[in-house]
């Protein structure tokens, strides 16, 4: 698996305010993530040097409330969004 990313960018990246991995200012700013070079709009996590996401499967919750997600593995790429 091959991994790339901005310099800028951090290794890993959680949208749950709960996990080490959450930056609610760089989220702010508006992260980009491709796997297999489809951009995702559903990622919940990311780890570019393990190559994988975490995506929410559906309205399934588990018993405390939080997503249920899924690993997907493969080429992760992240990319800051600009407004065009």
């Amino acid at each position: 698996m091959k991994a790339t990313v901005t310099e800028s960018l951090p290794d890993r990246l959680s949208t749950d305010p709960r996990s080490p991995f959450y930056d609610e200012a760089l989220l702010a700013q508006g992260i980009g993530i491709r796997l297999n070079g489809k951009e995702r709009f559903d990622v919940e996590e990311y780890c570019v040097s393990e190559g994988w996401i975490r995506v929410a499967m559906g309205k399934a919750l588990d018993r405390r409330g939080q997503p249920l997600t899924m690993k997907r593995t493969g080429t992760v790429e992240t990319f800051l969004k600009t407004p065009s």
